[in-house]
């Protein structure tokens, strides 16, 4: 039988932290100023006269590197944890982790064999 009284806390701060962001977006349309002239639509480029169109197309390698970076950071989180009670889990979540590293260490070397890590 669950005891729903527990979870008490969890449903004000889900209330909570639900209506701050609605308030927040609320407030900000009330005390906008509704004027929408020509130089108020402009994209702004450090005060420079804007040149050429906003949308600029970025080259692949950026989201490259991005996830490259995404995944070894993930990595790291997960591994923290096993790392700080290592002496309590055994050989075997060692090996468990151990696979885990080996298998983004195979994908890190698929990646740089395809190039994608070269910023040529």
């Amino acid at each position: 039988m669950f005891l729903l009284y527990e979870y008490d806390i969890f449903w004000v701060f889900l209330i909570i932290s639900s209506v701050i962001p609605i308030l927040a977006f609320l407030i900000s349309g009330v005390l906008a100023p509704l004027s929408k002239e020509p130089e108020k639509l402009s994209s702004y480029e450090s005060g420079i006269e804007p040149m050429g169109d906003a949308w600029v197309q970025f080259r692949i390698r950026y989201y490259m590197f991005a996830l490259v970076f995404v995944v070894f950071d993930v990595e790291t989180v997960f591994l923290y944890p096993w790392a700080m009670s290592f002496d309590v889990l055994g050989v075997s979540v060692f090996i468990e982790a151990l696979i885990f590293v080996l298998i983004l260490i195979v994908g890190l070397v698929y990646a740089w064999r395809k190039g994608a890590l070269e910023w040529s």
